[in-house]
């Protein structure tokens, strides 16, 4: 009887369209996101209970480089080894070389990213945007800070993620990630073009680029208008970040304080403060260590 009920239950339930090698991770066919050469589909831990992503690389993509498809392995297996609260959870790794793509499992933040969040509830206080950004800090300073150190590359409010019922902040898509060594210097042009600090075009720089971001990131938070919205297309914006001409959304941020500190973390590369040194700034006084509650929106 009990095998005949199950039957019953598997024929009402949503099938797997695939399933991970070792059996524990089934992927279901809607898309939770979709980019230029990833597409991210919701997915089930049947070991856990719980649901999780399953972003897929297609590497057809990138068949001409198989340097950069080891790169991206690799470094998609560093992941896997980063624990922090604010970083996004990588389970499990492996290339499938029948459908030549490559696969990771990472978790899933219940209210989706910062944006599209930040977008619905509009009635957002000072004190908790302070609290999303000093999580934000938090995890860049634990990537800056790791062996080998961990530049983003490419932080912006879409890959910044939140379980909005506890006002629990993310960082996700380290799928750019550079791992650099003792240098801290990193070559090579890549991100999201109103996002980056000018020396990512110089294609010499280290991770206070990602300190740069994270400031067009809290710009956004506060004016929810993407940094440079003023400019129609790539080269106009890389004409006025390369020129220091400021986006014109730091004009609408009325608060001093507010302002100040953005301007503090946009300043040339070696006046720039460190994510370590950002997370102890005045500009956090007010908020407890400890106080990780979600605000009222």
């Amino acid at each position: 009887m009990p095998a005949a009920s199950l039957n019953m239950s598997d024929r009402d339930t949503e099938p797997f369209i695939e399933v991970d090698p070792t059996g524990r991770f089934g992927r279901y066919s809607d898309l939770l996101g979709s980019g230029a050469v990833k597409k991210v589909y919701r997915a089930f831990d049947q070991e856990e209970g719980i649901e999780v992503a399953w972003n897929q690389v297609r590497l057809s993509k990138f068949s001409d480089d198989p340097v950069f498809i080891n790169r991206l392995q690799s470094e998609v297996q560093l992941l896997r080894t980063l624990k922090n609260k604010n970083i996004i959870v990588c389970y499990s790794v492996w290339k499938d070389d029948e459908h030549n793509t490559l696969n990771f499992i990472t978790e899933v933040c219940t209210s989706g990213n910062l944006r599209t969040y930040r977008k619905k509830h509009r009635h957002v206080s000072i004190k908790a945007l302070k609290k999303w950004s000093k999580q934000v800090l938090e995890g860049l300073e634990y990537l800056h800070t790791h062996e080998p150190c961990i530049i983003h590359r490419d932080l912006n409010c879409s890959n910044i993620f939140i379980n909005g019922n506890i006002g629990q902040v993310k960082i996700g898509d380290l799928g750019l990630a550079a791992i650099v060594g003792k240098s801290h210097a990193a070559h090579s042009i890549i991100g999201t073009p109103e996002y980056m600090a000018p020396e990512l075009y110089e294609e010499d720089y280290t991770e206070m680029v990602d300190v740069y971001s994270f400031a067009m990131c809290l710009l956004e938070m506060v004016t929810m208008e993407i940094p440079y919205s003023e400019c129609d297309s790539i080269a106009k914006i890389y004409k006025k970040v390369t020129s220091g001409v400021l986006p014109q959304a730091l004009n609408t941020v009325t608060d001093p304080e507010l302002r100040a500190f953005i301007e503090k973390c946009i300043a040339q590369p070696r006046a720039r403060p460190s994510a370590s040194d950002l997370v102890k700034d005045p500009f956090f006084s007010d908020l407890n260590s400890d106080e990780t509650d979600a605000a009222s929106c």
